[in-house]
């Protein structure tokens, strides 16, 4: 392998603008092979919550997949990655992953991602957060997740909506280690 895979899966939560950034950030890097995992619910997500179709993101992947293909690549702990991103990711995703249901491919690759001690980013998108979110999500902190919810910061002082996404697109990219010129930095 001699790009980096990254593994994004998008589920139907709130919020595929930050699945678009990031995606857009990754596209067409020498160093990143990016991998997508689009869900039927975030398909819908997609069409109701933004102007981009489903597959101008899918456009952006190297290799596109099924939550239903079970028998893909990131589904086997053999298929080695640099890690993964569930972004958005909903609560029904999040319980699933925190449970170790692999009931698609995007519960799948997640469980396998932290069995074999890999990287992964789920970035929570619901508000206000109930005690059963609340216990999903330690359960899958301890388990080895990061958890990165989709709140925006403001020091870097956004004058759009674009600035507030790429702030927390780059915050997604800098806990895989990947460089990105996003936001500008605190003291910088």
């Amino acid at each position: 392998m001699n790009a980096r895979r990254i593994l994004l899966a998008v589920t139907g939560a709130s919020g595929p603008q930050y699945a678009f950034a990031l995606a857009r950030a990754l596209s067409g890097r020498q160093d990143i092979e990016l991998h997508l995992i689009l869900s039927e619910a975030a398909r819908q997500v997609i069409g109701l919550e933004t102007d981009f179709a489903p597959d101008e993101l899918a456009a952006l992947a190297h290799k596109t997949y099924s939550e239903k293909d079970i028998a893909a690549g990131p589904a086997s702990g053999s298929w080695l990655h640099a890690g993964m991103i569930v972004c958005p990711c909903s609560m029904a995703s999040l319980a699933a992953i925190a449970q170790g249901f692999g009931t698609n491919l995007i519960h799948r690759a997640a469980d396998v991602t932290l069995k074999e001690g890999r990287r992964l980013v789920l970035v929570t998108r619901e508000t206000p957060l109930n005690l059963i979110h609340i216990k999903n999500m330690l359960a899958a902190k301890q388990a080895g997740a990061d958890i990165v919810p989709a709140s925006p910061g403001f020091y870097h002082k956004p004058r759009t909506i674009e600035d507030l996404v790429n702030h927390l697109a780059g915050r997604i990219l800098d806990q895989l280690g990947v460089e990105h010129s996003l936001f500008t930095r605190w003291g910088d």
